[in-house]
């Protein structure tokens, strides 16, 4: 694991922008009944809003919209309830001029949220459905390119790498470079690794050790890792609840590598480790 410098980068999000340079936390805010996590915790408009407002008072300064679970085995939603899950947290949401993020693979939700005042469409299947690159390029917002292989039903299986992290960086590259040719500004791209997503856990171990590599890329680098099952392994916590403290470590080891956000659940914690952090690289010598 080698120390890196955050981006020297000021991402635009329609109004509002992120500094780039100094660690964001997303906070995640699943209104879906079946996520791994959380699921149907935060299903009704007024519960999922009032977690929104939590975690921005945790220190979030991007909330991330998910109205479909990608955890394995998950079922597809259809488009017309991903929608109605989806819009109308975003139009309360866009109301506290906070960041929105939407996780979806779907070009008519991100079209739908944008509508309604979200910011940065994060793609678990890296702008690969029909239409995708073309809205991406037509919406001009930030898109958060993800590694994946397969679909949340068959990912599990698709987990053969030669080394996995340089794997990763050219399957990512290929998406990124398919996004430059479809219209997709470079400065609103952002890339992530896909933690737990067609790895099993010793490839998510030396994905995390080996994060700095993704630097090579050139583009800013999200971490999604949060309650993950491969953290479970690594503290020997089979309730995803009990990952908490391992997920804050490994969020806080991404960020010395040069990620500059990180998707939590556990807003507050993650938010308190990165303020040590900062405090610490601010120390006198």
């Amino acid at each position: 694991m080698r120390l890196m410098p955050l981006p020297n980068k000021i991402l635009k999000c329609g109004k509002l922008t992120l500094d780039l340079s100094t660690p964001h936390v997303m906070g995640i805010l699943n209104v879906t009944p079946d996520s791994f996590s959380d699921g149907g915790q935060h299903n009704g408009k007024d519960e999922a809003v009032a977690r929104a407002k939590q975690m921005i008072a945790e220190g979030a300064t991007v909330i991330d919209v998910g109205g479909e679970s990608t955890r394995p085995g998950a079922s597809v939603v259809a488009i017309e309830e991903e929608i109605r899950r989806v819009v109308p947290v975003v139009e309360e949401l866009a109301k506290l001029g906070v960041v929105i993020s939407i996780d979806t693979s779907s070009p008519e939700v991100i079209s739908a949220a944008v509508n309604a005042g979200a910011h940065i469409w994060n793609d678990v299947r890296a702008l690969t459905r029909p239409q995708a690159l073309e809205t991406a390029a037509r919406l001009d917002i930030p898109v958060i390119i993800m590694h994946m292989r397969g679909e949340p039903t068959t990912m599990n299986h698709l987990d053969q790498y030669n080394d996995v992290t340089m794997d990763v960086m050219a399957e990512i590259s290929q998406r990124v470079q398919d996004a430059l040719d479809a219209g997709v500004k470079a400065e609103n791209i952002m890339i992530d690794p896909g933690f737990g997503f067609a790895k099993n856990a010793q490839q998510n171990l030396k994905l995390l050790k080996e994060l700095y590599q993704l630097n090579a890329l050139g583009y800013p680098i999200l971490s999604a890792l949060s309650r993950k099952r491969f953290i479970g392994e690594a503290v020997g916590a089979v309730d995803a609840k009990e990952r908490a403290v391992g997920s804050v470590a490994a969020h806080l080891m991404s960020i010395q590598q040069g990620a500059c956000m990180v998707r939590a659940h556990d807003v507050k914690a993650t938010k308190d480790a990165i303020l040590v952090w900062n405090a610490m690289r601010s120390a006198e010598d």
